[in-house]
């Protein structure tokens, strides 16, 4: 019988099923400092030891300062959050990469940059973005604390079998369209619950034609289409990608994984319980106006006019989301001015995200009445930036340059973007509040924020390329 690639992953980690749950075996359980604590908690309580040191990683990202010369001291208000996760982690045997170390970065970045997950694996983490990793062809999804203590624990989870749905998206890409851009359209088309309650796997040649890092700004969004999976058939780019990577198998065990990774595609007649499909070539550069994801338009385009809701429930929401954005119904968006351009986060602070910016920046000057700021999505990636000369053109436009970790996306560390201060943003959520208090978000991809940041405005990035 065809079998979807969610069916080839899922099913060989099934130790148990009752009724619609299965007891999910996890090839790698991830943490961070920001959720982890609570379930270390849970640990001691009951005298339970983690399962696997083994194939658990932690990182220290989300709330530690940018700045450059940072320690895990200069934050006071989370310090003692990260000194508790250091020792806790540090007292199991439980590898971590921290500050200081060569490879620290936001856990989503680290994960694949490291190799820790490959083709065909289960893994998750305390943070929601973990479907990043789907692009890879593994199966990673976010938990809570209480789930996070449990796979400690166990290095299992019951879960319930979700559905499956398929996107497609066939067709050509307008070269200054990215994989942000098709997040966006798709969260847009088919609204924030399009993937609620399914495993996502996006399809057709657009996709295929994703660099790696394109499809990981894919996949981390599907949480923002309402999935905590979303997933991708590997394939040769995904093999080259990982060749080399740390903690990558090596030699002949490498050849003879990629021979069975071959095989983690959707078969010919599989069935998806959901389908859709979107046309590459109708897809524009896409920027957020509300305070959901699902709020995204062509750069083209206008803030909608209250009468196109669906519904009252959304046309209510968009009186909330206008009001909260100060934005006018049926007004261009493009001119909306900025005063933060931020280029960082989990979604698009990769190598290719900076230097898809750069070349936007190269040879213009961030305009006088913004604040703009790099933040690399791991030290890995700030030193290849750096050896490639890509500081020194965000530096010279009058961008800020700093240390990786989870930033503005969240401002849970020091960073925020101030009340009433509007922000161009590369990151994956722009709720009320989402980048501190009072603070208005657009989302849009790495050149468009670039483009934004160098007008001091909301700009379509096709009239700088």
């Amino acid at each position: 019988m065809p079998r979807t690639l969610f069916e080839k992953v899922w099913q060989p980690h099934i130790a148990r099923t009752y009724g619609t749950r299965d007891l999910l075996t996890l090839d790698r359980v991830f943490l961070h400092d920001m959720t982890s604590l609570p379930a270390f908690e849970t640990l001691r309580e009951h005298n339970l030891p983690v399962a696997n040191v083994a194939r658990t990683l932690a990182v220290i990202d989300h709330t530690v300062a940018t700045a450059p010369g940072r320690t895990e001291e200069t934050y006071p208000v989370m310090a003692p959050t990260v000194r508790s996760f250091r020792r806790e982690v540090t007292e199991r045997g439980i590898p971590l990469i921290g500050l200081g170390d060569p490879a620290q970065g936001i856990v989503h970045v680290v994960a694949a940059e490291q190799g820790a997950v490959l083709p065909g694996m289960t893994a998750v983490c305390g943070d929601s973005h973990t479907c990043t990793n789907g692009a890879l062809g593994a199966i990673a999804f976010g938990i809570g604390s209480t789930e996070i203590a449990h796979a400690l624990a166990y290095q299992a989870l019951w879960l319930p079998r979700p559905k499956t749905l398929r996107v497609t998206v066939n067709g050509v890409l307008d070269p200054r369209v990215s994989g942000k851009d098709i997040a966006l359209a798709i969260i847009s088309r088919f609204s924030t619950d399009g993937g609620t309650g399914c495993a996502v796997e996006y399809a057709g040649s657009a996709i295929s034609a994703l660099s790696v890092e394109e499809r990981m700004t894919l996949c981390n969004l599907s949480i923002e289409f309402g999935s905590r999976i979303g997933l991708i058939a590997p394939d040769d780019a995904v093999f080259s990608y990982l060749e080399g990577r740390p903690r990558a198998p090596k030699g002949a065990a490498f050849d003879a994984a990629v021979t069975a990774w071959r095989g983690l595609a959707s078969d010919d007649g599989a069935r998806f319980d959901k389908e859709y499909s979107i046309d590459a070539g109708s897809i524009a550069p896409m920027v957020t106006w509300g305070t959901s994801p699902e709020d995204a338009i062509p750069v083209n385009g206008a803030v909608p006019e209250l009468r196109d809701a669906r519904d009252q429930s959304q046309r209510s929401r968009w009186e909330r989301a206008l009001a909260y954005a100060n934005l006018q119904p049926g007004k261009p968006i493009q001119g909306t001015p900025i005063d933060v351009a931020f280029i960082g986060s989990c979604t698009n602070a990769r190598l290719s995200d900076l230097r898809a910016a750069a070349r936007i920046v190269d040879g213009r000057k961030v305009a006088a009445t913004v604040r703009a700021l790099v933040v690399p999505g791991s030290s890995s990636v700030k030193r290849q930036a750096e050896a490639e000369g890509l500081d020194r053109i965000f530096r010279n436009a009058g961008f800020e340059w700093h240390e990786s970790a989870c930033s503005l996306c969240a401002a849970l560390g020091p960073d925020v973007v101030g009340r009433g201060k509007r922000c161009a943003s590369t990151s994956n959520r722009n709720f009320e509040n989402r980048q501190g208090p009072g603070s208005i978000t657009h989302l849009m991809s790495p050149p468009m924020v670039a483009a934004a940041a160098v007008n001091g405005a909301i700009t379509d990035v096709r009239t700088l390329a």
